[in-house]
């Protein structure tokens, strides 16, 4: 797929970011990840919340949505305050139908240039604790667990525990 193109979403693509979302938490749920994501936990309301706040990337094919991420410029839920030295990435999303095996990665290599391009030092991101598949898919992309968070608190739902991972990015 070397015809992906990554853009800033606006209020427009919300419904897009929507689809991809609840498509992801199905593949999750068809493949026995529970307690991740659900269907229909995250509305538009979401989405334009994160768009006031921070960013959402869209990845595109043709004319169609293939991938999403959210990009944060602090998260003191999960990291507590913390200097500007980083970019938090949430919800890392493919449409696993229709993309090859590696898009996810591309996604979060673009994300990480964008965090270094607003001269921010590394990423930060958080994965579900106990979902060994996604941790080792992160520490396979260079990220390296420097926490956990016990008890943050989710859009729509109750609180979880988290794995904290980071990884540096820019003048490497």
């Amino acid at each position: 797929m070397n015809d992906l193109r990554f853009r800033p979403a606006d209020d427009a693509d919300i419904a897009d970011v929507v689809r991809l979302r609840d498509d992801a938490a199905r593949w999750m749920l068809a493949r026995g990840v529970t307690g991740q994501w659900r269907p229909g936990e995250l509305g538009g309301d979401h989405f334009h919340r994160i768009l006031e706040s921070g960013e959402i990337w869209l990845a595109e094919a043709g004319d169609r949505v293939v991938g999403a991420w959210e990009l944060w410029w602090e998260d003191e839920d999960a990291w507590g305050p913390r200097p500007p030295t980083a970019g938090y990435v949430h919800r890392l999303m493919v449409d696993h139908g229709s993309v090859p095996p590696g898009t996810g990665r591309r996604l979060l290599r673009a994300a990480e240039q964008r965090v270094a391009e607003a001269g921010r030092s590394s990423v930060r991101l958080d994965c579900l604790a106990g979902n060994e598949r996604l941790t080792a898919y992160y520490l396979d992309a260079g990220y390296r667990i420097v926490g956990h968070k016990e008890g943050k608190p989710q859009p729509g739902g109750a609180p979880k525990s988290f794995t904290l991972l980071e990884k540096a990015v820019g003048d490497r």
